[in-house]
């Protein structure tokens, strides 16, 4: 550790684990669980309205992730503070690890931090985070337990003044193995629109979490994105987790 201590005491350390001993075959992470900014750096200069909006979280993920956890029995690891103060899902030496700048907002608080800073934020969130990962799917395969990993996200349905008609997607890099299957079981759903790589696409440049989790272990995976309209209250959230979670069952049946 740094000499500079980023989190107090009191504060949640940098995940929680949910249904650790679940049967299920899929592990959940969700990357970008929280808009949480520790105390000691002051909201990072933003106001509360700016923090609710997705550039601090992915708006309802944790919601949906929690439910599909329960409706699968499947462990679950979700990371507690924003992503505004360092990028779960980035490699730590990219510039937007820690962003200066998130779509066209400044973030005050991130200009001219230190080295020492900088180290705590990795060595305090982003390093316990993905250790508790790490350590999951070691135990898993040590017992010779399947392990599928999902990364959920959710994304706006609008971005930069475009709007996006898609109610969800489907995202993966080198292996579509899996990602095939659960795009085929979500679109046998009438009406739905589930994009396939877009508007996003997983890649060792721009996430961390499947490429270092996933990929490197050989491991079936997705990354799921749901527009965040769909899941800002009860009613959308436990829809889209039964949508999920009946997928995952029929992708890996």
């Amino acid at each position: 550790m740094t000499a500079y201590q980023l989190l107090a005491a009191d504060e949640p350390k940098a995940f929680t684990e949910l249904n650790r001993g679940g049967r299920s075959s899929f592990v959940i992470a969700v990357d970008h669980a929280s808009n949480r900014i520790p105390k000691r750096l002051c909201n990072l200069g933003l106001t509360a309205e700016v923090l609710e909006r997705h550039i601090a979280w992915d708006i309802g993920a944790r919601e949906v992730a929690a439910r599909v956890s329960t409706l699968l029995d499947a462990p679950l690891v979700v990371q507690n503070y924003s992503r505004l103060v360092i990028d779960c899902n980035r490699d730590p030496g990219v510039d937007t690890s820690v962003p200066q700048m998130s779509e066209e907002t400044p973030i005050p608080g991130n200009l001219d931090i230190t080295a020492e800073q900088l180290a705590a934020r990795r060595a305090e969130i982003f390093e316990p985070y993905h250790a508790a990962i790490q350590c999951l799917l070691d135990e898993r395969l040590a017992a010779n337990r399947p392990a599928i990993l999902v990364a959920q996200h959710s994304m706006t349905n609008v971005f930069k003044g475009v709007s996006r008609d898609m109610h969800a997607a489907i995202l993966y890099n080198r292996d579509r193995r899996f990602a095939g299957r659960i795009l085929d079981a979500l679109r046998d759903e009438p009406g739905l629109h589930v994009a396939d790589n877009q508007p996003y696409f997983v890649s060792d440049e721009t996430d961390y979490t499947i490429p270092r989790h996933a990929e490197a272990r050989g491991l079936l995976h997705i990354a799921i994105e749901i527009r965040q309209d769909l899941i800002l209250d009860e009613a959308g959230q436990v829809q889209w987790a039964q949508r999920i979670a009946a997928a995952l069952i029929k992708a890996n049946g």
